[in-house]
């Protein structure tokens, strides 16, 4: 049996996975399209069609973790990337690129539900905060894929994405090669399909983080999809400048997660509720500031407060049944792809009427509950104490 140390890497390395798959995924659209010869909207159609199948995957993620453990789930949803990213780069006509990303989004949603169920279930061994930590992980190989992209694009669109399909599908494999045997052990029986059975699920704890869940993904999908639409196109930002606004709010991720799980000491909400503001006030600047630059600065801002909000909302889940966290965090997952394909959607109807700009304040008006519920992050008897180690 791995040690926690062991598991601590082998997770961390499950999140940079699934960082760097998605990022690659989304990335290679461009290049996908153009090889495939479809239109923006069908890339729209696409990208909706693997939030449905992500949210069956994380579906499918409750009910093998439940089952054999969320090692298992996790281990499932990577293969099922590493299988779907290479069928997605052989693509050569919409239905096939379409199922194919069906496919790999089922791994999507089964690694997003999995992957924070063995976060979870790590924290509570260990009895210290390393949800931060982990999705760092993720963020900073969603750069780390970016960058891969940008190389082999001098191959040309379409080879530079299918090149880069089949890095992440073999970086992918590796890591599931390697992190077998390493991860979180399922829980005992005792402890979770028994306990499922006797208890009900916190439904209301569920409802209020999984709300929280969807608002950090609103933001995150409004700022991933519109921020350098709208400094390229309001205010005239050139080509260069355009991009620096969703670049500057992954590098705030980033560097806030590095830290979060220092920063988080003895209370949730002592972290949470700075950060969040801090979020809202660069959402309100992104709307109102008419500069560039500033309003750069401002997408800054927000990835702050996501980059807390996200791996927070995860833990205080965690802390709502621990013996049936599977089932919590699984439910709490789906959440996200409502977040996601509403910060898209709502953004884009927006930006006709009030526009783009005032568009931008609708994700720091949903954000506000999570200041009026930050007590519920840090409710009595809620931080774990370590897990002693199997003999």
């Amino acid at each position: 049996m791995a040690s926690s140390g062991g598991s601590r890497v082998a997770v961390g390395a499950t999140y940079a996975a699934q960082g760097f798959g998605y990022a690659t995924a989304v990335t290679s659209l461009p290049g996908l399209k153009d090889r495939v010869g479809i239109d923006d909207a069908t890339v729209s159609i696409v990208i909706l069609l693997c939030c449905l199948t992500a949210a069956g995957g994380s579906v499918m993620a409750e009910r093998l973790a439940v089952r054999r453990g969320s090692h298992v789930s996790l281990l499932t949803g990577l293969t099922l990337q590493a299988i779907g990213l290479p069928l997605v780069a052989l693509s050569t006509s919409p239905g096939m690129l379409m199922a194919s990303f069906a496919l790999y989004g089922i791994g999507l949603g089964t690694v997003d539900a999995s992957s924070a169920m063995q976060g979870v279930q790590l924290q509570q061994r260990l009895g210290t905060a390393v949800l931060s930590t982990l999705f760092a992980c993720a963020t900073g190989a969603s750069i780390a894929a970016a960058l891969v992209m940008s190389g082999l694009a001098t191959l040309g669109t379409a080879n530079g994405a299918i090149a880069s399909l089949v890095v992440a599908a073999v970086i992918i494999a590796s890591i599931v090669l390697g992190v077998r045997g390493r991860l979180v052990p399922a829980l005992e029986p005792a402890e979770d399909s028994l306990g499922a059975t006797k208890s009900p699920l916190p439904t209301a704890g569920i409802w209020l983080f999984g709300s929280l869940i969807m608002v950090a993904y609103v933001a995150d999908s409004a700022v991933s999809t519109w921020s350098s639409v709208y400094l390229h196109d309001n205010l005239a930002a050139g080509p260069v400048i355009a991009p620096l606004g969703y670049a500057a709010y992954q590098a705030a991720i980033l560097l806030t997660r590095l830290v979060g799980d220092r920063l988080v000491a003895h209370s949730r909400a002592r972290l949470l509720v700075p950060t969040v503001i801090v979020a809202i006030l660069g959402l309100i600047g992104v709307s109102l500031l008419g500069n560039a630059v500033a309003v750069v600065a401002a997408f800054a801002f927000v990835g702050v407060g996501v980059g807390t909000l996200v791996p927070l909302t995860f833990s205080a889940a965690g802390d709502l049944a621990p013996e049936q966290v599977h089932q919590v965090i699984a439910r709490i997952n789906l959440f996200n792809y409502v977040g996601a394909v509403l910060g898209a959607v709502a953004l884009g109807l927006l930006s006709a009427w009030p526009g783009l700009g005032p568009a931008f304040l609708l994700p720091a008006i949903l954000l506000l509950p999570a200041l009026l519920f930050a007590r519920r992050f840090d409710r009595p008897g809620a931080r774990p104490e370590p897990v002693p180690e199997p003999v």
